[in-house]
């Protein structure tokens, strides 16, 4: 049996599909990895904002999925949208890495320095400027190793990443620190690699796929925070977070929020219960009561606006 695999090009893509590559291969597959460029990594002077953040990083990839030239795509589960078209499905997420965000520099900086930080995410913009407001922000978009370079050329003296990339990439010893999560909430699915499949995949590859790659643990917190996302119609140009982890063995906490894009107001909540879904759905009409549908609708003229 053989399985292709499509991923974007970057070394952290395909550090992800080689990781995914292994897990078949240990259970018995032929794998094929093949490079598709997506919009997000060939439009690199505009912020995601201004794109537009719908399938920015896989439209192309579930393109060829729908075409069958790929049997899955895999992607950092963070960048997936809130809702897929109804011919695809996530088949599998990956045991989650430590899911915070860490500030990365070649210079001995920490949060509490004035300095200029790079970074392309609204939320990591909006949390700076609600907890660091002295700290310089400016976009900084392309992948990791041409962040760093730009970075190392004076662009900005750090810049503020996924630990799991970091981790992933070994650049370990250019983090300074790592944020709490109850404070500098990490992105929806952060941490996880997700695989994405038509729903018309043989069931022979859907079920070996699942067997090898999926973790059970990872992928109903998962499953939780994409509800909650989903809910709010949320993407990667609204400042929205949630982390979903296991309170004991029957209950999931899930933790919440939205902040304004000027970082001046921020609503978190936080939710008990033992559906993974129904705590999304949940969760989010919390969020909404306690003022972050206005909150939202902000946002959503603002970036309008400045479209």
């Amino acid at each position: 049996m053989t399985i292709t695999i499509g991923t974007r090009g970057s070394k952290l893509a395909l550090w992800q599909a080689y990781y995914i590559e292994e897990k078949l291969k240990e259970a018995g597959a032929q794998v094929e990895i093949k490079i598709i460029h997506t919009k997000g990594d060939k439009i690199l002077d505009r912020s995601l904002s201004k794109i537009g953040s719908k399938g920015v990083f896989t439209e192309e990839l579930e393109d060829q999925l729908r075409s069958g030239e790929i049997d899955i795509a895999v992607h950092s589960a963070k960048d997936l949208q809130s809702s897929l078209d109804e011919d695809f499905e996530i088949i599998a997420f990956t045991e989650r890495e430590e899911v915070n965000d860490v500030l990365v520099s070649h210079k001995e900086l920490n949060m509490e320095s004035s300095f200029t930080v790079g970074t392309s995410s609204t939320r990591r913009v909006a949390m700076l400027k609600a907890f660091y407001p002295h700290i310089n922000i400016v976009d900084m978009r392309g992948n990791l190793q041409t962040r760093i370079g730009k970075m190392e050329a004076g662009d900005c003296d750090a810049l503020l990443l996924a630990y799991a990339g970091v981790h992933r990439m070994s650049y370990h010893d250019k983090i300074k620190e790592k944020l709490p999560v109850k404070r500098f909430t990490p992105a929806v699915g952060q941490g996880s690699v997700a695989v994405e499949s038509s729903v018309n995949l043989d069931k022979e590859k859907r079920e070996l796929i699942i067997h090898a790659c999926n973790h059970p643990l990872t992928e109903i917190c998962l499953r939780a925070e994409r509800s909650f996302l989903k809910e709010i119609n949320g993407g990667c140009s609204i400042p929205v977070f949630g982390y979903c982890n296991w309170f004991d063995d029957y209950l999931l906490e899930l933790n919440a929020g939205i902040v304004s894009l000027d970082g001046k107001k921020i609503i978190r909540v936080s939710t008990l219960l033992d559906d993974p879904e129904q705590l999304g759905i949940d969760t989010a009409k919390k969020l909404m009561d306690q003022g972050g549908r206005e909150i939202l609708k902000e946002i959503r003229d603002q970036l309008n606006s400045a479209l």
